[in-house]
């Protein structure tokens, strides 16, 4: 389709085809009908129809979660945006890649309190990468990958495009293009950085390694066992950081937190070096920040650097892709002996000996509790089924 005239509509269709898209969510309306008819002349584009524009939101962000593509969620003006503001907040939160593309009322109809007119690109901005508002259809194609792009780089998250339904039936020339993906944030790892974390990670004696969305997000999970098995610690991790480590290993002591484990929460309290990969320390984690790990230095890996001494101070950091992070400093790191561990066992000799076999204190004495029932079913379940 290379220099031919196509409706933005067409447009839309062809961009998403471009990006790999295979998915989409959404609920149609109105304004966005143009869009929705070219779609059905696409069955390589599987449409799956949802109830609430909400659910749309919240099923591309499942979507991106579970594949690791970006979402797409689709909606009309007015109500029909709005409906897609919790799931966009979601992903925002959570660092998930989506975009969401809305069609409004037309160009001519805006700033005029027109039937189903909402400003959806000014409402979504705290809780988006970007919001795009395309009223040159000219600007359509460019736009939208741009969308796309910012979606996956970086610290993922949403990117909300909105459209007037007049630039959805204007016509324009199409070029198709082969899509630029980002490259891993690697310019703010500094050399120095790196050597500091390594002398942090030396001298101390009971390490505890601290695993968050990040890692799953940059696909680091082999680069992080690397660095475990290298500091010779327990790793602890938030509910964004599952399966990034694997929650069966003899060192792995459950979540960190008020949802956390007794074990976890214990010796985070009584390391000397926390190392925190990928996590953002919320609330859930920290409780009171000043008792939060008070014996420890705290060394933090984060791709954005906005999250650095944010609800937390660190005592020193490496800003950056984690993989990449974790590449490099496993390169430099030698072998580490640690008083938490021996053999990738739990010691006898630390306060957390008694704790080693109960991991999941919060739930003992229960014995159809729901990690109990788990227990039991995840052996027979590994790699043929999920469970939700």
């Amino acid at each position: 389709m290379n220099g031919m005239q196509l409706t933005g509509s067409q447009v839309i269709i062809e961009c998403l085809k471009e990006q790999g898209v295979d998915t989409v969510f959404g609920y149609p309306g109105g304004a966005i009908l143009n869009v929705y008819d070219e779609l059905y002349k696409h069955p390589e584009i599987k449409h799956v129809l949802t109830s609430h524009e909400q659910g749309a939101s919240h099923a591309a962000d499942g979507y991106a979660r579970s594949t690791g593509k970006v979402g797409v969620c689709l909606a009309t003006s007015g109500p029909g945006a709005t409906n897609l503001v919790t799931g966009i907040s979601t992903a925002y939160m959570d660092s998930i890649p989506i975009v969401a593309i809305t069609c409004n009322v037309g160009v001519s109809l805006l700033g005029k309190d027109s039937f189903q007119e909402i400003d959806i690109a000014g409402i979504t901005t705290p809780v988006t990468k970007y919001s795009f508002i395309v009223k040159d259809v000219e600007k359509l194609a460019d736009t939208i990958r741009r969308a796309f792009y910012i979606a996956r780089k970086g610290r993922p998250g949403p990117v909300l495009v909105d459209i007037p339904k007049n630039v959805t039936a204007d016509l324009v020339e199409y070029t198709k293009q082969e899509i630029k993906l980002p490259e891993r944030e690697t310019e703010t790892i500094t050399d120095s950085d790196i050597d500091n974390a390594i002398e942090l990670i030396k001298a101390s004696k009971k390490p505890y390694i601290f695993v968050g969305g990040g890692v799953v997000l940059s696909g680091a999970s082999k680069e992080l066992k690397a660095f475990v098995d290298k500091v010779n610690a327990p790793v602890c991790d938030t509910l964004m950081g599952k399966g990034a480590y694997d929650g069966t290993s003899d060192n792995y002591t459950g979540m960190l937190g008020m949802h956390g484990t007794k074990t976890s929460n214990l010796g985070v309290s009584e390391c000397d070096l926390l190392i925190a990969i990928g996590t953002r320390f919320s609330d859930r984690v920290l409780g009171n920040p000043k008792k939060f790990a008070d014996q420890a230095k705290i060394l933090q890996f984060d791709v954005d650097a906005a999250e650095i001494n944010k609800n937390i101070r660190v005592t020193s950091s490496v800003i950056g892709d984690v993989k990449e992070i974790l590449t490099r400093i496993n390169e430099k790191l030698t072998q580490l002996e640690s008083l938490y561990l021996q053999n990738n066992r739990i010691s006898d000799v630390t306060p957390l000996a008694g704790l080693k076999n109960l991991k999941n204190l919060y739930l003992s004495g229960n014995p159809i509790s729901d990690y109990s029932a788990l227990k039991e079913i995840y052996p027979k379940l590994i790699g043929k089924d999920f469970y939700v």
